[in-house]
Parts: structure tokens; sequence; C-alpha cells
């Protein structure tokens, strides 16, 4: 009885992620999706690059934020899994995920900033995660009316020259982001936005290009 037991301890935690997310997983290959015109480019411009061993998609640096849409079912609740590279330079990195979009000024987002990850600034390491719910909950306003309540630090940070794995688990009103595939999150947050379901893209804030490799989607069973 105890090995049965045993055993059926065993097959669950091996299949749990199968039951906490839906049978349904789509991987992206930004790289391929950038070459067959696949991509929704907001604010930017796109180019398919090589380096390394690896095939991404780089965005340009401009002005305002910037969005990449990608081409995928609508998306509620799940998993967001994506590998990305910004830079260590002052006010020129903000890269993450968009989720739940309506349109180009509708949708909520969690994106890192890779200059504040080893700061010696202790109030700029505090923001070097952050959720976000446009347009009505920019960074300025969370930033003035919640300090430090939707932007975190990270604990042991990557190279913020380096290519780093964030994953967000959205489940009902809850975000949160893991970095580097960490048991504790990095950011734990209550979403701000009524939308509860939408487009998934590539966010990138003001002034910021960034290096995208590949994005995995597990859409939660309804």
């Amino acid at each position: 009885m105890k090995n049965i037991l045993t055993k059926g301890i065993f097959w669950l935690l091996i299949c749990l992620p199968e039951l906490l997310f839906a049978q349904k997983e789509t991987s992206l290959d930004l790289y391929e999706l950038q070459n067959r015109g696949k991509l929704v480019v907001v604010n930017r411009t796109v180019a398919a690059m090589e380096e390394g061993g690896r095939q991404f998609i780089r965005l340009s640096e401009n002005n305002d934020e910037g969005l990449v849409w990608l081409p995928v079912d609508v998306f509620s609740s799940g998993k967001i899994d994506i590998l990305m590279r910004g830079k260590d330079v002052l006010q020129k990195s903000f890269i993450g995920i968009a989720f739940h979009g309506l349109n180009d000024s509708t949708f909520d987002a969690v994106y890192c900033r890779p200059f504040n990850f080893f700061a010696q600034d202790s109030v700029r390491r505090i923001h070097a995660i952050e959720y976000i719910a446009h347009p009505t909950y920019t960074w300025e306003k969370l930033r003035a009316e919640f300090n430090a309540k939707y932007e975190k630090p990270i604990k042991d940070p990557p190279d913020p020259n380096g290519w780093f794995r964030m994953t967000l688990v959205i489940e009902g009103e809850m975000v949160k982001a893991f970095i580097n595939n960490k048991p504790e999150s990095s950011l734990v947050v209550e979403k701000l936005s009524q939308n509860h379901s939408g487009r998934v893209g590539i966010f990138t804030g003001s002034g910021s290009g960034g290096d995208f490799e590949k994005i995995r989607i597990w859409y939660k069973a309804k």
C-alpha cells in the first residue's frame, strides 16, 4: 500500500504541470515568424538576427513604447515564458511581455529594467521588474501612488547584458513573475485592469530596444 501511495505521489508531481495548465501549448520561434511576416509591429522596426548559434529578433530603439503582437489564440489564464536580452545602459532597456491586449494602447504588461539589476542605489534596485496596466495604470502613476507595490527588486538577478528567461503565471486576478526558472517569484501582484483575455506580445519601453528569441505559451484549462 505504501509503495502504491509513493508511486501515486510521484506521478502526481510529474503530471502536475499538465494538470495545472491545459494540454494546449504554443511554442513560437520569433526569428522564423519575422521571416514569414507573421509579427505585427507597433512603433519599432524588427530585424531577424543570428549570433553565437542563436536565431532571434532585435527590436529597434524608438521614442514612446513599442509592441510586437504575436500570432496566437486569445489568451486568458496560463503561463507565458520568454527568452530575452537587454543591456546595462541607464534608461535604455525596458523589456518584457504584454498580455490581455485589446489594442495597441490597452494591455497589461510585466517588464524588466536590466540596468537596475545590480544598481548601487537601493531605490533603483527596487525598480528591477514591474507590472503596468495601460492606459490607466502607467509606471508613473503606479510609482507616484503605490510606490514599490507594483515594482520589485530581483533576488540574485541575471547578467544585465545577457540572455535570461522570464516566466509569467496568470491565474484570475493574480500575476506572478519568475526569473530564470527560480522557484521564488520576483513579482506577485493583483491585476489592475478589467481585461481578462486578449492578445500576447513583446513589450519595450520608451527609448528601448531589445533581443527576443523564443516564447512558449501554455493555455490554462477552462
